[in-house]
C-alpha cells in the first residue's frame, strides 16, 4: 500500500499539468465490482468504469501526468474514504501491470518455441526437397516440389516473426499505460453540505 501512496504522490513532481478526468457518481461503491467479495481495498474497478478511465488514458497527452477526481453526489466523503479509493486504484492497475507483463512473457516464450519449431521445419523442408530432387530429378515437376516444400518452410516461420515484428509492442504499451494509471493521483469530493443534510 505504501508503493501504491508514494507514486500517486510522485506525480506532483512531473513536469507539466496533469491530464484530470472528473468521475461523477452516486456512491463510491459504484466504481468496484459488485460481484467481487473482497473488502473494498481489495476490491476490483468495476469493468465498465475501469475500461472508461482505460480509454481516457490512453486519449491522453503522454508526456503528462495522470489524475481523477471522483465526485460523489449521494453520499458525504467518510475519513480515509480519499486513502483507501487512492490505494484501491493504485493496486488494481498494479495489479494489471503485473498481469500484462506475464502475457508479454508468455508471448515472447511462444515466440521462441514457434521459432525453434518453424526453424526445425524449414531445414527439413530443405533437406527432404533437395532428397526429392535428387531422386526425382528427370521429373519436370521436381523443381516445383522442392521450391513448394521450401516455401512451406518459410511459411512456417510466419508466426514467430510476426510475434517479434508486431505482436509485443502493443502488449508493452499496454503495460506502461498501466503503470501511468497506478501512479496517478486519486482525489475524492463528497456531496454539497445542503445535499448530506
Amino acid at each position: 500500500m505504501a508503493a501504491c501512496a508514494a507514486s500517486g504522490d510522485a506525480i506532483a513532481g512531473h513536469a507539466g499539468a496533469p491530464a484530470v478526468l472528473d468521475l461523477h457518481l452516486g456512491e463510491l461503491r459504484q466504481i468496484f465490482d459488485s460481484l467481487d467479495p473482497a473488502p473494498f481495498r481489495e476490491r476490483d474497478l468495476d469493468p465498465k468504469a475501469s475500461e472508461y478511465i482505460v480509454d481516457w488514458a490512453r486519449e491522453s497527452p503522454a508526456d503528462r501526468p495522470l489524475a481523477i477526481v471522483v465526485h460523489l453526489s449521494g453520499q458525504p466523503v467518510a475519513a480515509g474514504d480519499a486513502l483507501m479509493l487512492g490505494d484501491a486504484v493504485c493496486e488494481f492497475y498494479r495489479g494489471r501491470a503485473a498481469a500484462t507483463r506475464q502475457d508479454l512473457s508468455r508471448l515472447f516464450r511462444t515466440g521462441r518455441i514457434s521459432l525453434v519449431i518453424g526453424l526445425a521445419f524449414l531445414a527439413m523442408a530443405i533437406v527432404v526437397g533437395e532428397a526429392l530432387a535428387a531422386l526425382i530429378s528427370k521429373e519436370s515437376y521436381a523443381g516445383l516440389l522442392q521450391e513448394s516444400l521450401i516455401i512451406g518452410g518459410w511459411v512456417a516461420l510466419w508466426r514467430p516473426l510476426e510475434i517479434f515484428l508486431y505482436d509485443w509492442w502493443p502488449v508493452r504499451a499496454q503495460a506502461r499505460l498501466y503503470d501511468r494509471l497506478a501512479a496517478m493521483k486519486v482525489s475524492l469530493r463528497g456531496a454539497p453540505a445542503e445535499r448530506q443534510a
